[in-house]
Order: structure tokens, then C-alpha cells, then sequence
């Protein structure tokens, strides 16, 4: 059910500019963790890269000798990517995980696991795809979240968000798939990205306040936070 969510359409129903709008933060976030940690990269690749534009936003970033390709399996998604191909950045219409020949320095998986069923094997496949692999995971569990409630149900309603994490879960399911943790930090998108509703907007300063105070305290309890892990296998 939930695959059809991305091959037939509705996905893009829901979500007109599949959040392009995120892509330069988000590319931004990466190339931070690429400098962090000094990554000596030729080739990446993103699975479930959506229209592209965050391999569009690195292809600026990075040198020249550095070859990027997406994967897609919405094909509304893969005619979006087109608009975007060029040397050097080559878009792909299937799924990783069935190509055998293919094999990179790096794999994107930007706000992908937490929609995939099978995540679990989905991540042991990817695994083989390359030497490291750089994660977003949302970390849609904070106490405001289950209080609430209706920002759990919206993100599984609007964007297909099946699966939820704390940092700590998202941790542990990486290193039971055979992942090893090289480097991770969190990602403060509803504070630093166009605010979407009036109340993540009225939540902007108090989330500030108390991740200054103590971070990891501050996601717990009021959420609006990623996390961007590095891994290697």
C-alpha cells in the first residue's frame, strides 16, 4: 500500500514541490558532514532522491572529479529529476537495491527509512551499495509528539512516514543492520527551515531556548529535530 503511495501519484498530490524548497538546507547538512569528516569521495549516490534537487545542490558544492547518481522509484519524481540531469548527474527510474553492478563511495539516504515496510532488509541491501552511507532520519518521537498525537498521524497521512524514531532507536536500527556509527549530530529543521504551520512557528523560540540549555533534552521533549548519521559497513 505504501509503495503506491510514490509509483501512482499521491504522494505528489500531497506534496505539489516534494519539498524542493528544503533541498539547499539540506544539501548544506550533508556537505557539513562530508567536511566534518573529511571524506575523500568520487562518486555518490541518493536513494529516493525525489526531484534531484538535493544532488543538484552538492554538484555546485563539490569538485569536479565527483560523479553523482540518483534513484527514484516514483516516476512522477523521475520526471522531475530530468529537468535536472547533466554531466556528471545522472538519474536513475528504479530501485537500488536491484542493480547489481552498482557500487559508490557514498549513498544518500535522506528521509528514506522511515518510509520503506521492509526496513530492515532495505537497509542490509544498501549496505553493499558502498564504502559510507550518510543518513537523515526524522525523529518524529518527543514527548510533545505522543501527547499530541496529531503530528505523528499527519506525518504518516501527508508524507507516508510509517516508522518513528527517537535518536537512540534511530541509532539502533543502523548498528543491528550491520551499520558501523562513525559520526552523527542533529539537524534543526523546524528551526531553521520556512516554518509550515502558525504553531511551528509560535515553537521556534522555545525550541531554541532549550536546545541551548541542553540539546538532547530539547529534542525528547519538544521534537522538531533530524538526525544526520554517518556510517560505514
Amino acid at each position: 500500500m505504501y509503495h503506491q503511495l510514490y509509483t501512482q501519484g499521491k504522494y505528489l498530490d500531497n506534496n505539489p514541490t516534494w519539498d524542493v524548497e528544503d533541498s539547499p538546507w539540506k544539501a548544506q547538512e550533508i556537505f557539513k558532514m562530508i567536511e566534518k569528516n573529511d571524506l575523500k569521495i568520487t562518486s555518490i549516490s541518493e536513494v529516493g532522491c525525489g526531484a534531484g534537487e538535493i544532488l543538484n545542490q552538492l554538484y555546485t558544492k563539490m569538485p569536479e572529479n565527483v560523479q553523482f547518481s540518483g534513484y527514484e522509484i516514483s516516476p512522477q519524481a523521475g520526471k522531475l529529476c530530468r529537468d535536472r540531469e547533466k554531466d556528471r548527474l545522472n538519474f536513475y527510474l528504479t530501485d537500488i537495491t536491484k542493480d547489481e553492478n552498482a557500487f559508490y563511495d557514498l549513498i544518500l539516504c535522506i528521509d528514506v527509512v522511515e518510509h520503506i515496510e521492509e526496513c530492515f532488509s532495505f537497509l542490509r541491501q544498501i549496505s553493499t551499495k558502498s564504502r559510507y552511507q550518510i543518513f537523515h532520519i526524522p525523529l518524529d518521537l518527543s514527548v510533545s509528539s505522543i501527547l499530541r498525537v496529531s503530528p505523528i498521524l499527519s506525518a504518516r497521512e501527508k508524507v507516508g512516514h510509517i516508522h518513528y524514531f527517537s535518536k537512540e532507536t534511530a541509532l539502533a536500527i543502523l548498528k543491528d543492520t550491520g551499520y558501523e556509527i562513525v559520526d552523527w549530530f542533529y539537524t534543526a529543521g523546524a528551526i531553521e527551515l520556512a516554518a509550515k504551520s502558525f504553531k511551528t512557528r509560535l515553537a521556534k523560540v522555545p525550541r531554541q531556548l532549550m536546545y541551548a540549555l541542553n540539546p538532547n533534552l530539547a529534542v525528547r521533549l519538544m521534537g522538531g529535530y533530524s538526525l544526520m548519521v554517518l556510517t560505514k559497513s
